[in-house]
């Protein structure tokens, strides 16, 4: 059982944005199809809760990082697809440095941990 002070235990939104824009990257994308694309990126436990998502995509959207437009070309509903901005791959391109730069700093971390334990 994980200790009440463990790490890891913060808010699922943190990498939200990142993984949306990573989910557009390649292709523009549904918000149902979307949600299944970021939850295997390992930032979200269980199954992405739709209403966050969508949440999250309408800001990104008044933010100029995603657009968005109804699709009506097959029978049925309308569906809304969204595509992301350059100013979005902009963004993408920060948080990729970021966690760059925290992922080096927690292997550092974790090799002067193993040379003190081994």
């Amino acid at each position: 059982m994980p200790h009440k002070n463990m790490p890891g235990s913060g808010r699922q939104e943190r990498y939200i944005q990142a993984s949306v824009l990573l989910g557009l990257a390649d292709a523009p994308s549904y918000g149902y199809e979307l949600i299944s694309t970021i939850q295997s990126f390992g930032f979200i436990e269980g199954a992405a809760p739709p209403g966050m998502i969508y949440r999250h995509l309408r800001q990104m959207e008044e933010d100029n990082l995603v657009r968005s437009e109804w699709e009506t070309k097959e029978a049925g509903a309308a569906k809304r697809i969204y595509t992301i901005t350059d100013e979005g791959r902009e963004v993408l391109d920060l948080w990729i440095n970021f966690m760059q730069t925290n992922a080096d700093k927690l292997n550092n971390f974790i090799k002067m941990y193993e040379k003190k334990t081994s």
